[in-house]
């Protein structure tokens, strides 16, 4: 066998794996139709494009599938295509709100009426798939912008409340399941987010302030709140500073006190930035399998903490004690971090 003939064997074991990991059981229809009219591009297709440059583990196969979107959606004039490889964009594990984010990106270089294409078409294949996009709007505080999802409709409304250094968006595959049955709210606290770079938090009941406030804002004389870790904390402070606004709670992995760990990830950032802030946060918060396999959950909570203000993420680590509600309710127990009970709701 000659090394030409061994090469070209290579590329094309080499090109159709890596195009039936991006194609899945489209890959023979694909090749066949092209084939039937032009053997020699699909035999290019698996050789070259396939066999030489995307199997190349330089980037990811969902890397390869973002870039191939974008230039597809700037270009214009390949709607077919475009079409085609959202779905196969779907399938590496790109998510709706990746793609959509991709055409607000191909606005800034290819122009809008690009864009708008790319998003038209974006939006009728993930309602072909069945796939959900959860969109939040800018909706103004009493000092501040932030972003809010609201599902809408007559069910009883329920408030979600994000960890601290993430935002609404870390409720996005909980929300799906929990619309059949609630109005679902969420925003973003104060310093993340949409709400990045607000004035600074005072304290505990400051972020409860800003719930009090959004509910007013709202028109909702009452919801059930949901909070995890500091959203626990800020659900818990909202309840015995001003329970009326609370149908109900539900607190998970939630702290009524401060610990010497806040202060140093609050100097760790001020001291060495946000990058360093990734790897401890994220083996923190997600299981090592999770952190494998880099799907969605991973990848956004990378972005929240690289791209999180290092004073945000400093105060709010700072200002994560005993809330005033709190503090009171601790004192009236006599709880203290060795003998803690828990708060309830007043009567």
């Amino acid at each position: 066998m000659s090394l030409a003939t061994d090469k070209s064997d290579h590329a094309a074991a080499t090109g159709r794996h890596a195009m039936q990991a991006i194609t899945g059981e489209a890959m023979d229809g694909i090749l066949a139709t092209i084939g039937s009219h032009s053997p020699q591009l699909a035999g290019n297709l698996v050789t070259h494009a396939f066999g030489s440059v995307i199997s190349d583990p330089t980037l990811g196969y969902g890397a390869r599938e973002l870039a191939t979107i974008a230039m597809l959606g700037a270009m214009g004039g390949c709607e077919g295509q475009l079409r085609t490889h959202l779905r196969f964009a779907l399938d590496c594990g790109l998510t709706p709100e990746e793609i959509v984010a991709c055409a607000e990106h191909v606005s800034v270089y290819a122009g809008y009426p690009r864009a708008l294409t790319m998003l038209r078409i974006a939006r009728e294949v993930l309602q072909d798939r069945g796939e959900k996009l959860l969109v939040a709007q800018p909706f103004r505080l009493r000092d501040h912008t932030t972003r809010l999802f609201d599902s809408g409709g007559d069910e009883p409304p329920m408030l979600l409340l994000h960890a601290l250094g993430l935002d609404w968006r870390m409720w996005s595959r909980v929300i799906p399941l929990l619309t059949s049955h609630y109005r679902v709210i969420a925003f973003d606290l104060r310093g993340f987010g949409g709400a990045a770079f607000a004035p600074h938090v005072r304290d505990l009941a400051h972020y409860a302030e800003d719930v009090a406030d959004l509910l007013d804002r709202l028109d909702l004389p009452q919801a059930h709140i949901t909070g995890l870790s500091l959203g626990g904390s800020i659900a818990l402070e909202l309840a015995l500073l001003r329970p009326d606004p609370v149908a109900g709670l539900t607190v998970i992995a939630a702290t009524a006190w401060s610990f010497p760990a806040f202060e140093q990830r609050a100097r760790a950032a001020e001291a060495e930035g946000m990058e360093a802030q990734i790897i401890p946060s994220l083996t923190r918060w997600l299981r090592a399998g999770d952190l494998a396999t880099n799907g969605w959950a991973v990848r956004y909570a990378r972005n929240c903490v690289r791209r999180a203000g290092i004073a945000d993420w400093s105060v709010a680590w700072l200002e994560y004690p005993l809330g005033t509600g709190l503090a009171t309710s601790a004192r009236r127990c006599g709880s203290s971090p060795g003998n803690a009970t828990s708060p309830r709701r007043p009567a």
